[in-house]
């Protein structure tokens, strides 16, 4: 599944994004907010992906 490694690597380059911008003296907290709200929603689509490739199994 090349989209599911795209988008957990874009979801990764999120992350080191929102760490530099939060460490960072001077920080823009509307880009801040965004990046944010951009990562939850690269979440939520791993997981509907990553859902359809392995569905729960009620044992």
């Amino acid at each position: 599944m090349a989209e599911l490694a795209r988008l957990k690597e874009e979801h990764r380059d999120l992350d080191r994004a929102i760490e530099a911008l939060e460490t960072s003296p001077v920080h823009d907290r509307l880009q801040l907010q965004r990046l944010k709200k951009r990562k939850l929603t690269l979440r939520d689509r791993i997981h509907r992906i990553e859902d359809e490739i392995l569905p729960d199994i009620i044992a």
